[in-house]
């Protein structure tokens, strides 16, 4: 009796008479109406709260006689048998270990391809329907299941930032200028919302309920429909760099920030559009920064902090599995194993019988083939219809008759054997292979050319008709087809026309195909064959009869081969399943009513390209039995465990049965990975079909055909269940009771994430259940999984409507991350949005998954909207290092001793004991050096200044620059009226004038300081620079040019500072005729000889104090290390107005005697080429340049190594190259400089660096004599804990350092802990601390912290040497002895500069350098030109420059989090995406970190995309 009769009659009278109904009502809305009218008479009212429904697609294949299996070897139940053992079981009260609900269900209609009319333009065309993805995942119970755990999120609300995105990103196109997917494909939903002119969504119900929890603050806009509101512009021109110093003064400090890595809250994310304030402020201007407007139109200005500190909010909540405690070596970082959850679902249920099919009954006059069957109906009924086409309104196109079918595939077969090639050498033969191309609305077409080609006993390759050269995976169809030797296609008419051509209208060979020859098979191509002539019809064989291809997960396509007996057998059971008899058409009017389908007729089955047909739902005539039901809990089959729920819960699966065994086959499930053992009856596994009617290989693969077509399933004990093989079918499943077949999900579609199997379907029915076809388009969405840090994360990709909004597309992607973790309980790695039409297509229309994967992972998707979860996905992070309570410095003095380790120390050559006929040496002051040279080599040049174009622009002998010298002194003492010690600001371009007046300086008893002038260009950034060193110096007089006098008071320059604010303003290009009385001579060496000021990488501006005595001693270094003599030349390619490059530029030639050839480095910006040339021109054998000189060489001369060999450039003379830096050796950066201008004649040893800092201007420097530099490879793993371990090159983790040059006589290192002061062994990392005659002597001031204690400068160590007093570098190295000899014959000790203490980031308890992270970011992506990085709140921020289309910026978000999670175990928190030149760098061309976190904190960077990662 129908279970909704005896319902009716137990109902009162009044319910009964409202439920009935006047006008027709669809099923959907009896179901709704009755549940709502009857609930509150049932005890437990049937809610659905949750289900997705699995669909398999029925495929008809042609199959073969079938083997009998004795049953004495296989552990086999009868499908009878079982349905009888399942009943006594519940009649005897036993419980099965499983249990279905059993209900009148309404099963989803079967999906059906509607021909298309051939009236349309393209008729030859496929249809491009979505493909087999598209109606699986509609099912109100699911979206029912999803809107209420949407929900229940409602009152924990927690605020996600919403990404900030440029003006020119947010696509604001009209509809009409899209072409939407093929909306003809879409459900009826989608065809509704787009017919209805007034716009009202139609959606499923569930959408209404989601207005509930959606603030009216966030609709609240009125033009909430344009995705942000204008820009406000305002400033010119591209991002100019910013100098040396700060572009303002010291932007607010911004206030200790909270530490996220401690986690509080219970909640999970909840997704709200921060409420800022709307009104805008102008911010400070960041080069040439324009404000940017997040998608609501307010100024990010007022919110990038907040913004942070909002992500900070909502990352203070637990990890899903908490990390566990574990120990953690010194060195290695164990990445956290996920640990079975004890709590987790075990299969309970004994081991599952293998479940036999009925017998496949023989029928005597079944015919021995599939071709004498066609012999034999095409003769005996040659006018009964065998195919009927018909149109999309259901009316019949085209019949096709057994005597029409079998003459065409007679002349088929003749013409495919006798009319290709000549008759000595045919074109085909019998068992060739031979591509059939058909669009799939011409059946009759492709049927005559099928059996044309089994006649001929050519095997057919059935492939879909390739619409454009690069369809996606069209290239692996062209490697089945070349694999298989295919040379000739068959197609018809219209489709041939419709293949791309080229201008002289031959098909174009596609990507990846062979040569092919296109044959049309429409008879007027097709010759009669001869009276005499007649096809060889044999009996089914097992030669193979066709090859149906199968895409696999990775893209590679496969050929399945179906025998002659598999085709025959096939069809066979298929006719015994499904009752099939002769002359039989499925009749229209005995599908019941026309007012709804009877749901006994609908027949659900499972297939897959290997096993053919797996199960399928026989007819019944007996309406009441209905079909199976199961409602499995979600969280169990993650397991691989079957748990029945009740309905009410959110996270179940709701499947059916897909029918029973087919005839003549028996069935298993086994484990999906590892040796195929049986499951048992409460397990999910991978099915898998003993039968004749399957495929039996892959084409050409033996190895591959072995793993899936010769499968001896085991029992536990290891025991095969069967001596004949079974095969995989890809389906995952189980047998249910009464043998009925369940099918849950594909192989092919299972993503392990954490040990927990999901699949992607079921992925993809939630998504599309949030507020479904409002965003994205139903067919047009891809999930898939890629593996980082060692686990599989989920990855979801949609196509976005045009019409949505930035702030729409954002709410949805955070709702669907809601919905996928309360119903899935997994996060979502990454959810990225695209435009709509630009998924990689499949040849039927669908979603190429595996060409989609390939984009997204090599950054190739463009992507409109990404938001990436890493936080919440990424639980497998190695554990925090906690720091040990420190170990005493004694302890580890002792510790070294005894390991057999000394103690890092070195030095460089002693300056007592080196005899050399120094005559400077005699002088205290470099002021007497000048007097003295200017008497003894009146004449000699010490500089020349080249021009752009190389040519000579000024020079200076000893006596010219001490004249000059003279007036200059004459000037400051009677104009200036400066008195002795004074302080004097030098602003000059780099050149002649500032050696003058230099000398002038010290002359007259006064102390100089070198200044940057500003740039012309930047006044409003640069002139406050200069200003502030003015006043932080305490200069009483700024001396220049007249040209820069001019430009200090021109109106550009009164508006940034004041200039009534300046000190008295001299301009040396006027000075006196007059020498001066007396050359000031100081009392006392340890005097002030200059302040160096200058920016430390973390924008500090510090002035040093340098003594005469320090001066002299330096240059006294240098001149021994680089054996300078009045005969020799130095090129210097430096800026002049700091440490080592002022010191080379101003004070080296006086000291030394030699000529210094200077080449200011903003003339290479007009002349790359400038600096080699005047190199090889002058045949110099020693140089010295910064990175940025050497990084502007590598790329603007990249391509003209050839044009200037021709112009005689030659570099064979260059003995040493020397990079000037405050910073570890750019390895990468000198060995392409090296390998490029190797052609040139330059010696791959002669480039080296030197290492200096603030303490101590030139610690190191590569020397004339002396071991070549050396290179080591250490793990960057053990540097994070401050151990040096070296390694192998190449060795994963391995991390090159060069050595920083020759440590300069007269300099002691040590390396110290920066913490204890204790002294540490060789090979530890440590702080580098020096002691020298040219230290420092102290700070004068310090800008920007002026907490920086003297002990920078006198230090003592804590144990051992506890005299020495040292200067700290602020940067860690480590010293390591070498096999090489130094220049007094003993062994050599090479320093490794690894970063400065202040730049190092502390995150998860280790140190990690910037330059480490930077490296990997670029390394990411072709289009990343530099990269810097910072924290902020414990979070780290990546920055990256994009050379490339504002398109691709997207791109970079999952690739910098991927390749930082992968190589530094950290996690991004913000990525920024900026143009290029947005990163600051310095005149050294060291980044300045510190500048661009205050821009981006101050939202002064414009950024294209700024990305918060969740």
């Amino acid at each position: 009796v129908d279970s909704r009769f005896l319902w009716r009659r137990a109902l009162p009278r009044q319910v009964r008479v409202r439920r009935t109904y006047r006008g027709d009502i669809t099923q959907k809305g009896y179901e709704k109406k009755r549940s709502k009218l009857i609930g509150a008479y049932l005890p437990q009212p049937p809610t659905a709260n949750g289900a997705a429904v699995v669909r398999c697609r029925l495929q008809h294949s042609e199959g073969a006689p079938r083997r009998t299996f004795p049953s004495a070897h296989i552990g086999v139940c009868d499908v009878r048998e079982a349905a009888a053992r399942e009943r006594a079981a519940s009649a005897a009260g036993n419980r099965p270990l499983f249990y279905f609900r059993f209900g009148v269900d309404q099963a989803l209609p079967q999906e059906r391809r509607a021909p298309v009319t051939p009236s349309s333009a393209s008729r030859y065309h496929r249809r491009r329907s979505s493909g087999s993805r598209d109606e699986r995942y509609r099912s109100d119970v699911h979206t029912e299941a999803v809107q209420a755990a949407l929900a229940k999120h409602k009152e924990r609300k927690m605020a996600v930032p919403m990404p900030s995105k440029r003006r020119s990103l947010v696509v604001q196109t009209s509809m009409d200028a899209y072409t939407p997917p093929d909306t003809s494909s879409g459900s009826e939903d989608e065809g509704s919302v787009q017919g209805d002119s007034q716009g009202t969504p139609t959606s499923s119900q569930g959408s209404i309920n989601m207005e509930h929890w959606i603030s009216q603050a966030i609709h609240g806009s009125t033009t909430s429909t344009t995705s942000s509101s204008s820009t406000q512009s305002g400033g010119s021109g591209a991002a100019h760099r910013l100098a040396d110093v700060m572009a303002q003064t010291h932007i607010e400090n911004h206030s200790a920030p909270p530490d996220v890595t401690t986690y509080t809250s219970e909640h999970s994310i909840q997704v709200e559009r921060p409420q800022g304030s709307t009104g805008s402020r102008t911010a400070p201007k960041y080069g040439n920064a324009e404000l940017m407007e997040t998608g609501d139109g307010v100024p990010v200005s007022s919110r990038v902090s907040a913004k942070i500190q909002q992500l900070v909010n909502t990352l203070k909540r637990p990890k899903r599995p908490p990390l566990r405690e574990f120990f953690v070596d010194d060195f290695e970082e164990l990445l956290e194993v996920q640990q079975p959850d004890p709590n987790q679902p075990k299969p309970e249920g004994a081991q599952m019988l293998a479940m036999r099919g009925e017998q496949l009954g023989v029928v005597t006059n079944w015919p021995p083939s599939l071709e004498a069957a066609l012999q034999r109906w095409g003769t005996i009924s040659p006018k009964a219809p065998c195919l009927t086409t018909m149109d999309t309104n259901g009316k019949p196109l085209y019949i096709l008759t057994y005597g029409k079918l079998w003459t065409r595939s007679m002349k088929v077969a003749y013409s495919i054997l006798h009319k290709l090639g000549t008759k000595q050498e045919p074109m085909v033969r019998p068992g060739d292979r031979v591509a059939l191309v058909f669009p799939n609305n011409d059946p009759a077409a492709f049927m005559a050319a099928f059996y044309g080609c089994l006649l001929a006993e050519v095997v057919p390759v059935p492939i879909e008709v390739p619409l454009t050269r690069k369809d996606a995976g069209s290239q692996q169809i062209g490697f089945l087809l070349g694999s298989c030797g295919v040379t000739v296609a068959l197609t018809s008419d219209a489709c041939h026309k419709g293949l791309p051509k080229s201008p002289t209208g031959e098909i174009p060979q596609f990507k990846g195909w062979p040569k092919l020859l296109w044959f049309v098979t429409e008879s007027k191509h097709l010759s009669k064959p001869p009276r005499d002539w007649f096809p060889h019809i044999k009996d089914a064989n097992n030669d193979t009869a066709y090859i149906e291809y199968k895409t696999c997960k990775d893209g590679s396509v496969l050929g399945v081969t179906v025998t002659r007996t598999a085709l025959l057998t096939h069809c066979q059971a298929l006719t015994q399943a499904c009752g099939y008899t002769e002359g039989g058409v499925p009749d229209p009017d005995s599908w019941g009513p026309c007012k709804g389908l009877r749901q006994e007729v609908i027949c659900p089955c499972a297939s897959s390209p290997e096993a053919l047909t797996v199960a399928i739902r026989r007819p019944t005539d007996d309406s009441n039995q209905p079909p199976g039901r199961g409602v499995l809990s979600m969280h169990g089959l993650t397991y691989g465990v079957i748990r029945v729920d009740s309905e009410e819960k959110l996270s179940v699966l709701t499947v059916q049965d897909v029918g029973l065994v087919m005839p003549g086959a028996i069935m298993c499930s086994v484990k999906p990975d590892g040796v195929p053992q049986l499951c048992r009856t409460d397990e999910v596994g991978e099915l898998c079909v003993c039968a004749a009617a399957t495929g039996t290989s892959y084409y050409g693969l033996s190895g591959m055909t072995k793993n899936t077509f010769e499968v001896f399933p085991m029992t536990s004990s290891g025991a095969p269940i069967s001596e004949y093989p079974f095969i995989r079918t890809g389906l995952l499943g189980f047998v249910g009771p009464g043998g009925l077949v369940f099918v849950v999900g594909k192989m092919d579609g299972l993503m392990v994430v954490s040990g927990r199997r999901h699949n992607a379907d079921d992925i993809v029915a939630t998504a599309l259940a949030v507020e479904p076809m409002k965003f994205v388009y139903r067919g047009r969405i891809a999930v898939f999984s890629v593996t980082v840090l060692h686990d599989e994360r989920i990855v979801i990709v949609a196509e976005q409507r045009p019409d949505s909004t930035e702030e729409d597309s954002f709410q949805w992607m955070s709702r669907v991350l809601q919905a996928i973790d309360s119903i899935h309980q997994v996060g979502v790695y990454c959810l990225a949005l695209v435009p709509a039409n630009t998924l990689p297509k499949t040849p039927l229309g669908g979603i190429h998954l595996s060409e989609t994967k390939q984009l997204f992972l090599e950054g190739s998707l463009h992507p409109c909207n990404v938001l990436m979860c890493p936080h919440t996905c990424v639980t497998n992070l190695p554990k925090p290092r906690q720091k040990q309570p420190e170990i005493g410095p004694a302890s580890v003095m002792v510790g070294n001793l005894v390991s057999g380790k000394r103690i890092a120390q070195a030095s460089g050559r002693d300056l007592g004991q080196i005899e050399d006929n120094d005559q400077a040496r005699k002088f205290l002051f470099l002021s007497e050096v000048l007097q003295w040279r200017a008497q003894t080599t009146p004449d000699h040049v010490l500089y020349t200044l080249l021009n752009c174009r190389g040519a000579i622009a000024n020079s200076l002998t000893c006596v010219q620059l001490h004249k000059r010298a003279e007036k200059i002194a004459v000037m400051l003492m009677e104009r200036g009226h400066l008195q002795d010690g004074d302080h004097v600001a030098l602003v000059y371009p780099p050149g002649i004038d500032l050696i003058a007046a230099f000398y002038g300086c010290l002359y007259a008893g006064c102390v100089p300081i070198t200044v940057r002038p500003p740039h012309p260009q930047n006044i409003a950034t640069t002139l406050p620079t200069v200003k502030m060193i003015v006043e932080v110096s305490r200069s009483a007089c700024l001396m220049t040019t007249q040209l820069i006098c001019k430009l200090l008071r021109s109106r550009e320059a009164a508006a940034a500072v004041d200039v009534r604010t300046w000190p008295l303003i001299l301009d040396t290009d006027d000075l006196p005729k007059k020498r001066p009385a007396q050359i000031c001579k100081p009392c006392n060496p340890d005097t002030l000889a200059y302040l160096d000021f200058s920016v430390s990488t973390t924008g500090m501006l510090a002035g040093v104090k340098m003594s005469h005595a320090a001066t002299s001693a330096f240059c006294r270094s240098i001149k021994l290390q680089c054996e300078l003599y009045p005969s020799r030349e130095v090129a210097i390619c430096l800026d002049p107005y700091c440490g080592l490059g002022f010191v080379l530029w101003c004070l080296c030639s006086v000291y030394a005697g030699h000529q210094s050839i200077l080449i200011p480095p903003s003339e290479l910006e007009a002349n790359p080429a400038l600096w080699l040339l005047a190199v090889s021109q002058y045949k110099v054998r020693d140089t010295f340049c910064s990175y940025s000189v050497m990084e502007l060489c590598t790329k603007g001369l990249g391509s003209q190594t050839e044009s200037l060999k021709a112009r005689g450039l030659d570099l064979s003379r260059v003995r040493t190259c020397v990079v000037v830096a405050e910073e570890r050796p750019r390895i990468a950066l000198t060995q392409s400089f090296s390998k490029l201008f190797k052609d040139l004649g330059l010696h791959p040893r002669a480039v080296s660096t030197s290492f200096g800092c603030r303490v101590n201007l030139a610690i190191c420097l590569q020397g004339t004599s002396g071991p070549d530099p050396t290179t080591v490879y250490v793990d960057m793993r053990a540097l994070r804990h401050d151990r040096v371990r070296l390694v192998e090159r190449g060795s994963p983790h391995s991390l090159p350092l060069m050595e920083s040059g020759k440590i300069l006589p007269g300099v002691r290192i040590i390396i110290a802990n920066p913490e204890t002061k204790g002294p540490l062994g060789d090979s530890h990392l440590g702080e580098i601390w020096v002691h020298s005659a040219h230290n420092a002597s102290g700070y004068f001031t310090i800008y920007g912290d002026e907490s920086l204690q003297s002990d920078h400068f006198n230090s003592r160590l804590s144990f051992g040497d506890t005299q020495t007093i040292w200067a700290r570098t602020g940067y860690l190295g480590f010293l390591r002895r070498t096999e090489l000899t130094d220049a007094n014959g003993e062994r050599h000790d090479a320093l490794y500069v690894v970063g400065a203490l202040d730049e190092a980031m502390e995150l998860r308890g280790m140190r990690y350098h910037p330059i480490d992270i930077e490296t990997s970011v670029i390394r990411a992506h072709k289009s990343v030109t530099e990269c810097a990085v910072f924290t902020w709140t414990n979070l780290l921020v990546v920055v990256v420059e994009l050379d490339g289309s504002e398109q691709e910026a997207l791109d970079l978000v999952p690739l910098v989090t991927n390749v930082v999670l992968e190589e530094h175990y950290l996690i991004v928190g913000v990525v920024v995406v900026v143009d290029i030149g947005v990163i600051p760098i310095n005149s050294r061309g060291e980044k300045q970190r510190m500048h661009l976190r205050d821009g981006f904190l101050a939202d002064q960077l414009d950024p294209i995309y700024v990305a918060y990662n969740m």
